[in-house]
This record gives structure tokens, C-alpha cells and sequence, in this order.
């Protein structure tokens, strides 16, 4: 466990959603935006294009504040059920689906996945239209709670998506690893799972504010979903190449994985 663990309360209180933009994903400022988000979305697009993941229901546990990982699954899926541990963090989620003129600017990212997906950029209006006619939740999670959705009904899905989020409330594989147990419950038998974040990092800073990232390397990643009951159908790490910023975050690699839940029920928790 890092010794400065940030407490759920410490995000309560000091996460701000919109410096988080700012600080990773602003067309102007963003540190994440480049190395990150084209590795992100480039995997993103590989796994939800044609004859690749697609189904009826599609879970986002842990979204922040973004959208951006959102913008390939639109396509392959019918509803999407998007959530997050903080109130700020939802509340700017509704802001851009209700496209209220405060709502954080996706339209930088929202392009380069058009292009991605071969489709102009001067298609980016409908592609966000699709993804806000396709997102019919926006629901409160907490992935140390023993039922991370609480008493709120969920469908079984056939694909649950998390991107930069796990290591954030997780003080330990222990807790990691139990997480993605839970998660079992939420899947269908077979349903995938995809999972995005970084490697061997143990701080990130929003704007001014630091907190603390569960530390983990490719043998950890592995390790964990294995012992959690999943097959790994793909698992890719790249270094970082852009360290000019390690003063924000001191993570030395990106990671994509994609595995799946078993075609048998089996109760793992």
C-alpha cells in the first residue's frame, strides 16, 4: 500500500473534475492528450470495429469525468451504462450529454476517432449524437463496496470497460484483485472485459492536488485477472516515450487488456 493512500473522502473533498480535464485532456494543456489518448483509442477501435466486440448492454465502471473512451463503443452496442464513484464527476457526465454550453470540450478527440473509423471529422457532431442516444445511465459506483452498483438494478452485460480507474481506489492487489471479482456478477458467461491504465505509478496530480495510484506491473496485471476467473484474450503494454511532464504522474508505461469471463457460471466471490 502506498504510504499516501488517497482516501475515498479525500476524493470527495479535493478531486475537481474540470482541473482534471485541463491537467490530461484539453486540446490546449493536456498532458494525456497524444501518447495516451492514441494508444487508448486506437485499441479501443481495434477491438469494437467490425467483427470485433459488439453485444446488447455495455457497463463503463469508473468514467470520471470523460467520454473519450466511450467513442468506439457506441458502435457496437445497444445501451451503454456509464458511472462514477464521485457526484462531480457525474454531474459533469450529464452536463455533455444534455450538451449544456459548460460541458467539457470532447471535439478534439471526438474527430481523431472519426478518422480512426475512417469517417471524416467534419462527421464529429453525429458521432456525439450517437453516443448520447446510446448512454441511458448515469449511476453512482464504488468499487470497494461489497455490491459496487449498490441496490441500483443492472443488466447482465456483455462487455464492462474501465479506464484509469481501478488503481485509484485499490490499496493493494488484495483489493484489486477482489474488484474484479465483483465484477463477475455484472457479466454475462463469456462476456468480455476491457481494462486501460498505466503501469508502475504511484501518484497522478489534478491541477495542484496530488493522489495516490496503486502500483502495479505487467506480471501484477496478469497475475490478478488470472486469480480473478478470466481468460486474457489480449494484453498490450507500450512505454512511455513522453516524460517531460513526470511531475504529474511518474508511471513508465500504458497497458491494454482484454479478457473474458467464463462460458460456465462460476461464483467467485
Amino acid at each position: 500500500m502506498h504510504s499516501s493512500y488517497s482516501s475515498p473522502q479525500t476524493y470527495i473533498d479535493d478531486f475537481n473534475a474540470v482541473d482534471y480535464y485541463q491537467t490530461y485532456y484539453s486540446s490546449e494543456e493536456g498532458r494525456l492528450h497524444g501518447e495516451w489518448t492514441n494508444f487508448a483509442l486506437q485499441n479501443l477501435h481495434e477491438t469494437f470495429g467490425p467483427g470485433g466486440v459488439n453485444g446488447h448492454v455495455l457497463i463503463d465502471f469508473g468514467a470520471g469525468p470523460t467520454i473519450y473512451h466511450l467513442l468506439s463503443a457506441c458502435e457496437a452496442f445497444d445501451i451503454i451504462i456509464t458511472s462514477d464513484f464521485l457526484e462531480q464527476n457525474r454531474q459533469q457526465l450529464e452536463k455533455w450529454l444534455r450538451k449544456d454550453p459548460d460541458a467539457l470540450d470532447w471535439t478534439h478527440i471526438v474527430k481523431y476517432v472519426c478518422e480512426l473509423e475512417g469517417n471524416s471529422s467534419e462527421n464529429w457532431e453525429k458521432k456525439e449524437e450517437t453516443l448520447r442516444r446510446k448512454v441511458t445511465k448515469v449511476v453512482k459506483c464504488d468499487g470497494l463496496a461489497k455490491k459496487p452498483y449498490g441496490n441500483e438494478p443492472m443488466p447482465e452485460a456483455d462487455c464492462l470497460l474501465s479506464c484509469l480507474c481501478l488503481e485509484g481506489p485499490c490499496k493493494d492487489l488484495e483489493a484489486y484483485t477482489n474488484l474484479l471479482k465483483k465484477f463477475q456478477k455484472l457479466l454475462k458467461p463469456g462476456g468480455h472485459i476491457l481494462l486501460l491504465g498505466v503501469l508502475n505509478c504511484s501518484f497522478y496530480h489534478t491541477g495542484k492536488t496530488k493522489f495516490s495510484w496503486l502500483s502495479l506491473t505487467k506480471d501484477d496485471l496478469e497475475s490478478v485477472i488470472k486469480k480473478a476467473g478470466y481468460e486474457i484474450v489480449k494484453l498490450k503494454v507500450i512505454a512511455r516515450t513522453e516524460k517531460s511532464w513526470m511531475d504529474i504522474s511518474n508511471h513508465d508505461s500504458y497497458y491494454y487488456v482484454h479478457a473474458r469471463k467464463s462460458q460456465k457460471e462460476t461464483s467467485c466471490i
